[in-house]
């Protein structure tokens, strides 16, 4: 029996992730059976795993927000923890009050937010809710988890959560999907200590019908003009498909960074093993956040009414230059 720690208290997105992880580890790893175990913070969750008490699952990227940097800097800097299951969860924010608060309103025939001065959720789900949070003018107050707010609601606080959560800590629900963008989604990497990583992974490998991607750090040891250029090339010039790349700062380094690719690919796979050895021999740190089986995610094109107001593209109609709008 394998213990999955995740961020709790029951009912977080992080909770919802762990269950799916748990039905779908169980089917890649038929001889494992999977513990769920809340954890009160994420640091918990990879001390855990660091050291071999279990797996954990953590938020890793939101198509609304972006990567969760915490989570994101933990896993650089892990010494003994990479993932090897990716998770994708919906994500819909329902607001809650508790039931005394919706009872006052009621006695005293007013809204119920006018009973209430502040809102309380994840720093990520109050960043996904501001339209209802300014239309409201509720005071933002972060919680370590949208399941925490919610267990831990006082009279004339809202909380934002998933829609479960009104049943498991006995709410009153006075919002549906309330969240800004109706598409958000959510991805978690289920991680684990690297030789046992290692060990699914290459057990997985022999699966030839079967793609993968990795997310790879890296760390150039020399500073220049093309230096980042040329970690690219060889990337490039070794047919890989990278679907993300961001940087970092080294922490208490000023001007020094690292670069964070997801790369369409496994590191034993012959072009990738040779590019990484490229990039090693140019004297660059290299390592290997994680390994998981291809997540099929939708690729549309950017759309015209996707993009930010001002800026400029080349767009045939129109008489103009582009490149001279863009001065100041």
């Amino acid at each position: 029996m394998t213990t999955l720690y995740y961020l709790g208290p029951e009912g977080t997105f992080t909770h919802q992730a762990a269950l799916t992880a748990a039905h779908r580890l169980n089917a890649m790893l038929p001889d494992d059976v999977m513990q769920l175990q809340p954890c009160d913070e994420v640091t918990q969750i990879a001390d855990h795993v660091e050291h071999g008490d279990g797996w954990g699952v953590i938020a890793w990227e939101n198509n609304v927000e972006g990567y969760v940097v915490p989570n994101l800097d933990l896993l650089i800097d892990a010494k003994n923890m990479a993932g090897f299951a990716r998770i994708g969860i919906d994500i819909a924010f329902d607001a809650f009050v508790t039931e005394d608060t919706w009872l006052q309103a009621r006695r005293q025939e007013v809204d119920v937010v006018e009973l209430c001065h502040d809102i309380r959720a994840h720093s990520h789900g109050l960043a996904q809710c501001r339209q209802f949070i300014a239309r409201h003018g509720l005071h933002a107050v972060p919680a370590s988890s949208n399941a925490a707010a919610c267990r831990d609601l006082a009279f004339g606080s809202v909380a934002l959560g998933p829609s479960l959560c009104g049943e498991l800590y006995g709410l009153h629900r006075i919002g549906t999907a309330v969240q800004d963008y109706r598409e958000g989604c959510t991805e978690f990497l289920v991680t684990a200590p690297r030789g046992e990583v290692q060990r699914i992974l290459n057990g997985l490998s022999h699966d030839k019908q079967r793609q993968f991607e990795s997310i790879v750090t890296f760390i150039p040891l020399v500073t220049g003009p093309g230096v980042l250029a040329n970690l690219l090339d060889v990337l490039r010039d070794a047919g890989l498909n990278m679907t993300s790349f961001i940087s970092r700062p080294i922490k208490g380094h000023q001007g020094t960074y690292s670069f964070i690719a997801t790369l369409d690919a496994a590191p034993w796979q012959a072009n990738f093993h040779a590019a990484l050895d490229e990039i090693l021999e140019h004297g660059d740190w290299v390592r290997t956040l994680a390994v998981y089986p291809h997540v099929d995610r939708p690729t549309p094109p950017v759309a015209q009414w996707m993009l930010p107001q001002g800026g400029a593209r080349y767009d045939a109609t129109q008489n103009t230059n582009a490149a001279q709008e863009l001065l100041w």
